[in-house]
């Protein structure tokens, strides 16, 4: 079974979710927690402990200046302008380079390999007895975190359960972290703009087939829009976890609210339950 919890936007309580359906799961059962926000990954704040790391890298050509004859014919081709081919050299922007490989099959001279560029890392952790944590981390300046995120789902293939956290928005990268998922958890808050932010998110994921259901955070009894949209759309509200002057001072500090606060640790629960059934329920 495979989640994927994301949000629209940037600070709905997503990782939140992620962090804290993960540690209730793992008080029953073996659970792998993936940290798909490569960007800014956060999740081992909720989780420290020792790490291990492998690096993440992507190919990018590799120019043999005695074999090139500057014909231009890998600019050509290059639909990004990561090759710029002048009289007497060869530029090359890994930048913006998609590792895509198509300048190496039109050079006609044998100028072109390939060779490994480490544009990220992958962070493993065992925090509890039952939970294993995979944080993708995409090195600072690095422009694509797409390798980095096939990466770290690559590295839960097998496991039972996995949660993975996306990050925010409606991008590349949540639409490569929602792929092959069985259930996307869509978590919003009861304003304007989260509102608006649900309606992208979950149109970018009914595009990919996956089956959604939504959390409200800080729900404050204004949710009546909200739940209007998720009926018309068909999208089940599983949970809605109040705005709560004791759920933000466990938050504040770092705290986990289905460990710190004993209620919320059979909601989470619950809420794991209920997904479970409405992936079941879809097939």
């Amino acid at each position: 079974m495979r989640i994927v919890v994301a949000s629209g936007k940037g600070g709905t309580g997503k990782s939140t979710v992620a962090a804290n359906l993960a540690w209730s799961r793992a008080q029953e059962a073996s659970v792998t927690l993936v940290d798909c926000d490569v960007e800014e990954p956060n999740l081992h704040l909720f989780f420290p402990g020792d790490r291990t790391a492998a690096p993440v890298t992507r190919p990018v050509p590799d120019f043999d200046e005695d074999h090139c004859n500057h014909c231009g014919e890998c600019a050509r081709f290059c639909r990004y302008g990561a090759i710029a081919v002048l009289k007497d050299r060869v530029l090359f922007f890994p930048e913006i380079c998609h590792s895509c490989g198509g300048c190496t099959l039109v050079c006609q001279h044998a100028a072109i390999a390939e060779k490994p560029l480490t544009v990220g890392k992958i962070e493993e952790r065992h925090p509890l007895p039952g939970l294993r944590l995979i944080s993708g981390v995409m090195n600072e300046g690095e422009a694509v975190g797409i390798p980095v995120i096939r990466a770290a789902k690559e590295a839960a293939a097998g496991d039972g359960t996995v949660i993975l956290d996306s990050s925010p928005g409606t991008a590349c990268p949540v639409i490569e972290t929602v792929k092959g998922s069985d259930v996307c958890v869509l978590v919003t808050e009861a304003t304007p703009f989260g509102l608006h932010d649900l309606k992208l998110a979950a149109e970018v994921v009914s595009s990919l087939g996956i089956p959604a259901c939504v959390v409200v955070n800080r729900g404050c009894g204004d949710e009546l829009e909200t739940k209007a949209f998720c009926r018309d759309q068909g999208l089940p509200i599983l949970m809605t976890i109040p705005f709560s002057r004791e759920i933000a001072a466990v938050q504040n500090r770092g705290g986990l609210i289905s460990r710190d606060l004993s209620d919320w640790r059979s909601a989470f629960a619950g809420l794991y339950g209920r997904i479970i059934a409405f992936e079941e329920g879809r097939r």
